[in-house]
């Protein structure tokens, strides 16, 4: 090395060696800051994990955001309202909760979702509140909400979820207690008994203190379904993949707050269980395409909200939601290999659900550039694994744990307090 160069190095060297030591320094400061931060990410764990809760996590959120107001000593000035993104912020313990009891919510909640009725033990799941980031949400009351639906009807259409978070309305509405001011009028929407039948189709009731009405239809795959052959019992039924529900076509016009779903029915075991062939235009599918069961569904999501968007305009009352997919929590298997979800405690209370989009692309996509609205639920309760009825079925054969389904009281509730938030 020329000796000028050595001079020059060891002339600078001192300052040179600060300037670093300075910034190593401050580097590992903020690396060790990040490593440390507590955000789910949209690619939510492969595996369940148990949070052990620090001291601060125990505490409540108190923070009140008002974006209407700004206030000061020289009046108020108002601002504009932020839209608030419900399916991003984290799980507090709320000793408030739950919102009605699992034992005395006997007129509305079925019993093979009611874990307060079985041998679980634990409970510590009840007594969790989703806190927004950023916002808070309005709290549920029955009578806010009566008055909000005053001679007005909320129609949910879907699967088993679609049933169960019917029946944690009806238990929030009414506190869980028996009411006397509720008339079934299942009759008025075609929901009676078929001959033959073991139950309808779904359930409608109307408050009549407000004439208000909540019913639930059952359509697992969101499509009309008929049979191919009415004077066959054993009959194929046709899965049509381009039409929607006929009770939408026949009902819409009567509804006001309309919560569509679909997801778990759509494999190869409950199409051969139901005997439902897929039919487009009429006929047995030939598409290749759409033999995928992914395609088919995510084909017939797409089509049902396009049509249903297609509604809107000729019924501006109309509020129309379409609720991401419920996550399963099987672990080490599936539902009849096995799987079990035997978890007590919430993979995260305290930590943030922060991505921006939706961990269920398919109902994001099909809702964009709609005026259908998605209830987006999935990541919140993604995070909530010790909430389903797990080992304590009272309906699932022998071994077979229900990692699908929620104890109810529990998470279907924050799904209609977002709900209620929103209409």
């Amino acid at each position: 090395m020329p000796p000028r160069m050595k001079v020059y190095m060891l002339r600078w060297r001192p300052k040179e060696l600060c300037l670093l030591l300075i910034t190593f320094t401050c580097a590992t400061v903020l690396m060790w800051t990040f490593d440390r931060s507590s955000v789910l990410t949209p690619s939510l764990p492969a595996k369940n994990h148990l949070l052990l809760l620090s001291p601060e996590e125990h505490h409540l959120d108190k923070t009140t955001i008002d974006a209407g107001k700004s206030s000061s000593d020289f009046g108020t000035v108002p601002i504009k309202r932020k839209i608030c993104n419900y399916a991003k912020g984290k799980w507090v313990i709320d000793d408030r909760r739950p919102l009605y009891s699992g034992f005395r919510c006997k007129q509305w909640l079925a019993p093979m979702w009611a874990c307060r009725l079985m041998q679980r033990q634990d409970f510590a799941f009840e007594k969790l509140r989703w806190q927004p980031k950023d916002c808070e949400m309005e709290e549920f009351e029955g009578p806010k909400f009566l008055k909000r639906m005053h001679d007005k009807t909320l129609a949910f259409v879907g699967d088993s979820l679609g049933r169960q978070q019917f029946q944690s309305l009806m238990c929030m509405i009414t506190a869980g207690e028996d009411s006397s001011d509720v008339l079934d009028v299942g009759n008025e929407y075609g929901l009676v008994i078929p001959p033959g039948g073991v139950r309808p189709d779904g359930w409608a009731y109307r408050f009549l203190r407000t004439n208000t009405t909540v019913l639930y239809y059952w359509s697992s795959g969101l499509c009309e379904i008929e049979p191919v052959n009415v004077n066959d019992p054993r009959t194929e039924h046709a899965m049509h993949l381009d039409r929607p529900p006929s009770f939408l076509h026949q009902f819409l016009h009567k509804i006001d707050v309309l919560v569509l779903n679909t997801g778990h029915h759509w494999n190869r075991g409950k199409l051969r269980a139901n005997r439902w062939v897929m039919y487009l235009g009429g006929a047995p599918n030939t598409n290749r395409m759409l033999a995928d069961m992914g395609n088919a569904k995510n084909f017939t999501i797409h089509n049902t909200v396009k049509w249903l968007d297609s509604q809107l305009p000729k019924h501006p009352r109309l509020k129309a939601f379409y609720r991401s997919i419920s996550p399963r929590h099987f672990v080490n298997g599936d539902w009849n290999t096995g799987g079990s979800c035997n978890n007590t405690r919430p993979m995260s209370v305290g930590r943030e659900v922060l991505q921006e989009e939706s961990s269920d692309p398919i109902a994001a996509s099909a809702v964009r550039g709609t005026a259908v609205k998605l209830l987006d639920i999935t990541a919140l309760s993604q995070v909530r694994d010790e909430g389903h009825i797990s080992r304590f079925s009272i309906t699932s054969a022998h071994g077979v744990q229900d990692c699908l389904h929620w104890c109810l009281p529990g998470v279907p509730d924050t799904w209609n307090e977002i709900l209620f938030a929103q209409i």
